[in-house]
């Protein structure tokens, strides 16, 4: 490695090196944007990942594939591939270490309570990072500062894209009926496809204590805006169903 100075800090944004990061910008749009083709098909399901959690994987796994291609302009074009025969080392080695590691540590925020699952885009977000300094490594500075503010947008402003997009909402449904009550499959499944829904397949979980018997189920919403539409009149459709003692309702994403 040359010593630093102005020219060697000046080689990172010679021509060569920015025709480069010019050349892996349409490689993390096109990544991108497929991520989020393939997300929203997640997403419109209700499930935990959506659209966020597949763009910025796809995109980190882009950045990380494309810059191996250009060994000649890592470090601003004083590579150290050329001296591998010599006792050199070989950063793809590192960056294959890096990403296990980083891997490791974004699985430790997913999170699961009852039906619903979080923390899959901070993972994503985390594994991302990773790619963004490696970028930063190996001298890619304009590719990584895209892939930064990419990764930012697609987390301030995803969200509100997922909500204006057509989806189908999944609801996790606990009823506790009344002791001595049985509960009939067949008229509570009539009851909810009323409203535009329908009870997922192998979702149901049932458990009896105390001579009261408890469901368990998740129901997803056959059409994009189901009636009814918020949680509230959920609760009280449900509320109002024959033995019904006590519900827990909430969004699942699972």
């Amino acid at each position: 490695m040359p010593a630093v100075n102005l020219p060697y800090m000046a080689s990172f944004w010679t021509p060569a090196m920015l025709e480069v990061n010019l050349l892996v910008f349409p490689n993390l749009l096109g990544a991108l944007l497929l991520g989020l083709l393939v997300g929203y098909e997640r997403s419109y399901h209700g499930r935990a990942a959506g659209m966020r959690t597949y763009g910025i994987v796809c995109m980190a796994s882009a950045a990380l594939t494309v810059f191996a291609a250009y060994p000649a302009q890592w470090y601003g074009g004083h590579s150290l591939a050329a001296t591998l025969g010599q006792g050199g080392t070989d950063p793809t080695r590192v960056v294959q270490g890096i990403v296990t590691g980083v891997g490791f540590l974004g699985a430790g925020v997913i999170m699961k309570e009852g039906l619903n699952i979080s923390g899959l885009t901070t993972a994503a977000s985390i594994w991302a990072s990773s790619a963004i300094g490696v970028m930063v490594g190996v001298g890619f500075y304009g590719a990584a500062i895209l892939l930064s503010v990419l990764s930012a947008s697609l987390m301030m402003w995803g969200p509100k894209l997922e909500m204006r997009l057509p989806s189908r909402r999944a609801m996790g449904v606990t009823l506790t009926f009344e002791p001595g009550h049985e509960p009939r499959e067949v008229e509570l499944k009539k009851t909810i496809l009323g409203w535009g829904f329908m009870v997922a397949e192998g979702s149901l979980n049932i458990s009896a204590q105390q001579h009261k018997v408890t469901w368990q189920f998740v129901m997803v919403a056959l059409r994009s805006h189901p009636d009814p539409s918020s949680l509230f009149e959920l609760s009280r459709g449900l509320k109002s169903l024959s033995g019904v003692d006590s519900l827990h309702l909430s969004h699942a994403r699972n």
